[in-house]
């Protein structure tokens, strides 16, 4: 049938020759899922995963209190960080960014398309070649998404990333002591 592989001393095993976990119908247990089962859902991270020592992982007590208790504490945290003055800052140089560029861009967007529409005889002249005024325009909305994309990321990261992730911090501190998790 096969010939015997001299460098292991065995045969080769075909397709055949195994069985898929499907095949296998073991007894009582066929019903239940096993983990050579590619049908088989992992848990959750965290959800009943084991210590290390063997033991189910500790489970995340409750927090103190009723719920309704804490989401009005949690409530008022965040109205409180709403209406700080770095907060109020962060908010204000998105605006200051975004407002004037979405002016700018949507303004040369529906130039292109007002001109383009309006006078086709301009978009139709060649600057060179078979390229014409239509086509680097087009080009250009494709340039000027990227830019502003681009500038938009770099003004995050210099102007308000920093203080965004202060005020992040701040927040999940406050609310951690209402939840009770002091860990």
């Amino acid at each position: 049938m096969f010939p015997i592989c001299p460098s292991l001393g065995t045969r080769p095993e075909r397709a055949a020759d195994k069985e898929s976990s499907v095949e296998k119908q073991d007894g009582p247990d066929s019903g239940e899922a096993r983990i050579d089962d590619p049908w088989y859902d992992a848990l959750a991270s965290g959800w009943g995963e084991l210590d290390g020592t063997g033991a189910p992982a500790p489970v995340v007590p409750p927090a103190r209190g009723r719920p309704e208790d804490r989401g009005v504490r949690a409530a008022d945290i965040y109205l409180e960080v709403q209406r700080s003055a770095a907060f109020q800052e962060v908010r204000g140089r998105y605006r200051r960014f975004v407002v004037p560029s979405v002016a700018v861009f949507l303004t040369w967007y529906v130039g292109y398309v007002v001109v383009a529409t309006t006078a086709p005889q301009f978009m139709a002249r060649p600057v060179a070649g078979a390229v014409n005024v239509a086509m680097v325009a087009g080009l250009g909305q494709f340039l000027t998404t990227f830019l502003f994309t681009w500038a938009y990321a770099r003004h995050a990261r210099l102007r308000r990333d920093r203080a965004a992730l202060d005020l992040r911090w701040d927040t999940q501190e406050l609310t951690r002591g209402v939840a009770g998790g002091g860990r």
